[in-house]
């Protein structure tokens, strides 16, 4: 809708690139890791290398430097790693191969064969650097992990190699989380629903945008938000254009990374949300998509809590477009994560066309052909009124929709509460079981941003003093639990 896009011209327009960028830099590591929840990285130029230099000659890399192997048969690169604990783990090695061949390694644990011939495919150049993650079984305590070129032409060029716990869930504690109570979700009919097949509600809030505000997200206000407000879902906005992705994929990668881990420790579901704005054409960042959704989705695909929502407002583009988009990325994800929902924005700002003068029929008639997925629709109850709201109505009848956006104030995310409405949208989406997040959990001038000016700088997140008076308004609607709260897991 207008209010996102006037939000990033807004914002844009107020902090100079270099600002924007001190910002990124410092927001990758604003939440603290647990030791055993963390991924660690571990720099190639640190680690032991045979037949190989280090060298620093192509842009891109982290640390201060890379590793280029010799090119032939038996070059290889031995990390020094240390587990927590012994179990499985995953191995992301982070890499740029500019020739077109592949450049397999093998890789050993202690000694031991555990992978044979991992791919590192062509990345288009030397400056392109990619991922690539497999699964291995490490001992507690220190582990000598080598990757050894197979080929003549050595291996591709090794930046990192971050090692993380495969397949963490959340740790254990109270029993009353919502993803301890409802697990591993998925699409029934219309409805989301929990692994017991019980429809569900999920409640929550939206990030602003992380380029921005990632100073409003860490621990203390995710203790709230899980904790004080007991939401449900925390959705991570990452804006693609506007400053966000596209200038800098690692650092805002791992950024997201990160978020999904706090979510998981706190119980929480996890909603990925590629922000898209501008241009409104999805298939604009289909390749970006693609490279994001695959590394996601390879780090987090044995968590419960993962939701993928791969458009955010698409506008300005015919449904036919979106369709094709969500056709084209839908497989990348299930060739990753085969159960995890994902959701996919309308056309028409994710109003199934109807800011755009049209009407939900055009969906209906020409549904995206895939499973286990839901639309997405958002409104900003001081401008979207009957029209909005009896379109909803219809559509949550017919098929499944998230409401992965809404405020009660105007289109612009600013403006004066219409909490009459607002009420009115809330009670139509209990009613038909539409979950919700909210936008947003910032403390942005504006009125759609719960927090007051100056709150993210501090640590106290808790309690209503903190609030305007949308985020007084929103809290109390999120306190108050669907019924899977009390249902038995």
């Amino acid at each position: 809708m207008a209010r996102s896009r006037w939000v990033a011209r807004m914002i844009s327009a107020t902090l100079s690139p270099a600002l924007i960028s001190s910002a990124i830099a410092v927001a990758v590591f604003t939440i603290p890791q647990s030791a055993s929840a963390a991924p660690v990285t571990y720099q190639s130029e640190d680690a032991t290398v045979s037949q190989g230099v280090v060298e620093s000659n192509h842009t891109g890399y982290t640390g201060s430097g890379f590793v280029n192997f010799d090119n032939l048969t038996g070059s290889y690169v031995e990390y020094a790693v240390n587990a927590a604990s012994a179990g499985s783990h995953s191995l992301t090695f982070r890499f740029a191969n500019g020739t077109t061949a592949n450049r397999p390694v093998n890789v050993t644990v202690n000694g031991t064969p555990v992978v044979s011939g991992l791919s590192f495919p062509g990345t288009g150049a030397w400056t392109t650097w990619q991922t690539v993650t497999t699964n291995v079984t490490l001992a507690a305590g220190t582990n000598r992990i080598r990757t050894t070129a197979t080929t003549s032409n050595g291996g591709p060029n090794a930046d990192s190699l971050t090692v993380d716990v495969a397949g963490e869930e959340p740790p254990p504690g109270p029993g009353d989380t919502p993803v301890a109570i409802n697990g591993q979700l998925h699409v029934c009919g219309t409805k989301l629903c929990n692994e017991r097949n019980q429809p569900i509600q999920l409640r929550g809030m939206s990030t602003h945008g992380i380029q921005w505000f990632s100073q409003c997200v860490k621990s203390q206000s995710l203790d709230a938000l899980a904790n004080d407000w007991n939401a449900d879902i925390f959705r991570i906005s990452m804006y693609i254009q506007e400053g966000g992705y596209e200038t800098n994929p690692r650092k805002f990668t791992d950024m997201v990374h990160g978020y999904i881990e706090e979510a998981t420790k706190r119980g929480m579901y996890a909603l990925v949300d590629w922000h898209q704005l501008s241009p409104g054409d999805p298939n604009h960042n289909t390749a970006r998509a693609k490279t994001f959704f695959t590394e996601i989705a390879q780090r987090h695909k044995n968590k419960k809590n993962i939701i993928y929502d791969i458009a955010n407002e698409p506008n300005g583009v015919s449904w036919a477009n979106v369709k094709r988009y969500a056709e084209e990325l839908i497989p990348v994800i299930r060739a990753q994560d085969p159960d995890g929902v994902v959701f996919v924005g309308t056309h028409g700002w994710s109003t199934f066309g109807i800011s755009d003068g049209k009407s939900e029929t055009e969906v209906f008639n020409n549904p995206i052909n895939a499973s286990n997925f839901m639309y997405t629709f958002h409104f900003y109850a001081a401008s979207h009124k009957d029209n909005y709201y009896n379109a909803l109505s219809r559509i949550a009848d017919r098929v499944p929709v998230f409401v992965t956006e809404f405020g009660t104030q105007t289109a612009s995310g600013d403006g004066g509460n219409d909490f009459t409405m607002s009420q009115r949208y809330i009670d139509l989406m209990a009613q038909k079981k539409i979950g919700w997040t909210n936008w947003n959990f910032s403390d942005d001038s504006r009125s759609g941003a719960v927090f007051k000016p100056g709150t993210c700088a501090g640590t106290s997140f808790t309690g209503t003093g903190v609030l305007k008076p949308a985020g007084v308004w929103v809290r109390d609607r999120i306190r108050t639990p669907d019924n899977f709260q009390s249902a038995s897991p």
